[in-house]
């Protein structure tokens, strides 16, 4: 039955209709009427049946934002709703809060960006690359009189040299990383019945063996070997590192244990290899046999954040020809004084905040979202608000989510167990000697010497700020304190690791020794 309100509207508006009518046109409207009838049936109908399918969707979005607002204030490894959200109650297991869920959502910058007043910091940053490219122009045609078209591009070339050696390199790792953990599984999914499993779980353990090996020692060895520049060396360590040992682990870590727990005779279900093989391009280091999935691709966002990335590396490439390079390339050659170096560190604030957030920018939200988009990922929290911390432990869990789910997924759960449920503090240390070693890996692996910066600022003071300045802080002055040692922190990253690089080039060593790579050359080099 139709509202009398609708049913009153209509008639009044077809007695308008006729009023105004002239009298020829009178069997046209006779007959256009109940067309008007039905026309106006369906809409109603339509509208209903849309109030109806958006206050579902609404409702679902609500008991989401609720759902990731209750897990994003709760602290690391602290006490957890007992009971979820009806809406997503099917898809969390018993143990809440102790597997990664994956959920379709866009990056938080991508939502930032369609706030005008959000979007035009980004545009502030596009125009400092624009001054970048004017002053570079404007120099060289005053000292050489005419402008290099080249501009910056020799410090670019020189970082991505001998670039198809290193994707070369990449294709052997990725072969190993694709059959070897994959067959060790099948390996030991074997039905246990017959003696032949012990056989074949062995022959599994000793695949994976040889596959840690290959991705321990052809890497460096190229590396070495061949004197491959920085961002060669990049590709190579990071795919050694994020693309494949740690993912290898997280499937084998999420696939190997209900093989384990399988009854005698039971058959066991292995993973597909599909889902693996996506799971080793796919932007997340946690495994899952599905994830969800965007209905499209969007080709221009993909074209959009492979340019923002590539900006990003040609901005880098400014910042560091411009305000590094001239301040730490003849720095060896002066006295070493306390003035210099307090002074060059407090120059290199700037150009190593800025690094961070490019870096940040680049790989954490372009590149990672152009991987996502091209592959349907629907997950795409890869970052949280990291900006807005007002304690370090916070900006640890925001700043990367990928590789802090994976810490907090293989190493500090995994901690809890072995230690017993109480020893947070064990487990929590073992987050940031398994993070720090590694970062000191990635730096000594790109730099090509080792020089323990990283691992002193991460594992010494980013430790004792993870623990002083923790989540109860949550006044302003915490986030502008957090933002001054960010700054003070990445300009003694910068500066030490700029003099090093230029010491080891001015003073070479007449011979090779350990304690000559390991021990800091800028600290004697005054040529």
């Amino acid at each position: 039955m139709e509202p009398s309100w609708a049913h009153l509207r209509r008639r009044e508006g077809l007695g308008e209709q006729q009023e105004h009518q002239p009298s020829g046109e009178g069997s046209t409207e006779t007959h256009r009427a109940p067309d008007l009838v039905q026309w106006t049936r369906h809409m109603e109908a339509m509208k209903t049946q849309l109030l109806q399918q958006a206050q579902g969707q609404l409702m679902e979005l609500l008991d989401r934002a609720v759902w990731e607002a209750v897990q994003s204030y709760l602290p690391q490894g602290g006490p957890l709703p007992t009971t979820p959200p009806d809406s997503l109650s099917k898809t969390r297991e018993s143990t809440l809060g102790k597997r990664k869920v994956f959920i379709i959502r866009k990056s938080l910058l991508d939502e930032l960006m369609e706030v005008q007043h959000f979007r035009t910091i980004y545009h502030m940053f596009i125009a400092g690359l624009c001054v970048f490219i004017i002053s570079t122009l404007a120099i060289d045609f005053i000292d050489e009189g005419s402008p290099r078209l080249l501009l910056e591009f020799d410090l670019l070339i020189f970082t991505f040299g001998q670039l198809p050696l290193a994707l070369v390199t990449w294709v052997p790792m990725f072969l190993s990383t694709l059959l070897v953990p994959y067959q060790a599984l099948q390996l030991w999914a074997r039905p246990r019945d017959g003696g032949d499993w012990t056989l074949g779980a062995g022959l599994g353990c000793v695949l994976l063996a040889a596959h840690i090996a290959l991705l321990g020692v052809l890497p460096l060895h190229v590396a070495v070997e061949h004197e491959l520049p920085p961002a060669s060396r990049s590709i190579l360590v990071f795919e050694q590192v994020r693309g494949f040992l740690m993912k290898s682990y997280s499937f084998l870590r999420e696939a190997v244990p209900g093989t384990l727990h399988a009854e005698e005779g039971e058959v066991i279900r292995a993973p597909s290899f599909s889902s693996y093989l996506y799971f080793l391009f796919c932007p997340t280091l946690i495994y899952r046999e599905a994830y969800p999935r965007t209905p499209h691709v969007r080709w221009n966002y993909v074209a959009k954040n492979f340019a923002q990335a590539l900006g990003c590396i040609l901005y880098a490439c400014f910042i560091l020809c411009r305000l590094c390079v001239p301040v730490f390339a003849n720095m060896s050659q002066e006295p070493f004084s306390t003035r210099a170096l307090v002074l060059s560190v407090l120059h290199a604030t700037l150009p190593g905040i800025l690094m961070l957030l490019l870096i940040f920018f680049a790989f954490l939200h372009s590149w990672l979202n152009a991987f996502a988009e091209m592959l349907r990922f629907g997950d795409r929290m890869f970052y949280r608000d990291w900006w807005n911390s007002t304690s370090f432990s916070n900006y640890y869990r925001t700043w990367n989510v990928v590789v802090h789910d994976w810490l907090y997924s293989y190493v500090y759960q995994d901690g809890l167990w072995l230690f017993g449920g109480q020893a947070r503090g064990a487990a929590m240390f073992s987050v940031f000697l398994v993070s720090a070693v590694v970062h000191e890996y990635i730096f000594c692996f790109v730099l090509g010497f080792f020089y323990p910066v990283m691992l002193m600022l991460f594992l010494v003071f980013g430790g004792l700020l993870n623990f002083t300045m923790h989540d109860q802080h949550t006044a302003p002055a915490w986030n502008v304190l957090m933002w001054t040692l960010l700054f003070l922190g990445q300009g003694i990253q910068v500066s030490l690791y700029c003099q090093e690089w230029y010491a080891r080039r001015h003073c070479p060593l007449p011979q090779t020794t350990f304690w000559g790579l390991v021990t800091p050359r800028s600290w004697s080099c005054h040529t």
